[in-house]
């Protein structure tokens, strides 16, 4: 049931951009016991002057190419669980596409199951 908002900067091929979509349903799956099929990704693109992300926020040297990752899903996962998943999906953009591991900004929001309707106006996990 996670809902996952990527941006990105402008330019990108769609075999990138479909990479990274496929990367983090990947850690998904693995990392946070998403089931099969349950992919929902929003993908956007960005100008220069409509996506301002801080280059050293933290110490972190962020280039272009950065990539920001937001996913609403259901509480309840341990912190052991998020780290593994923000790693999995830096190991594996790194790996399938090159992207810095510097580049990959993820943020979570966690809501109660009550909270997502699928469709037909019922809300399915209340």
């Amino acid at each position: 049931m996670p809902l996952v908002r990527i941006d990105l900067a402008r330019g990108k091929t769609e075999h990138y951009r479909h990479t990274i979509g496929e990367v983090i349903y990947d850690a998904m799956v693995a990392t946070l016991n998403v089931p099969a099929n349950d992919r929902f990704q929003i993908i956007a693109e960005h100008a220069d002057n409509d996506f301002i992300i801080d280059r050293t926020y933290l110490g972190i040297e962020r280039t272009d190419d950065v990539i920001v990752i937001q996913v609403t899903l259901n509480a309840g996962r341990t912190i052991e669980l998020k780290r593994a998943f923000y790693k999995a999906i830096a190991d594996g953009l790194h790996e399938r596409l090159e992207i810095r591991r510097e580049d990959v900004f993820i943020s979570l929001i966690e809501v109660v199951k009550e909270n997502w309707s699928f469709g037909n106006g019922e809300a399915q996990y209340a």
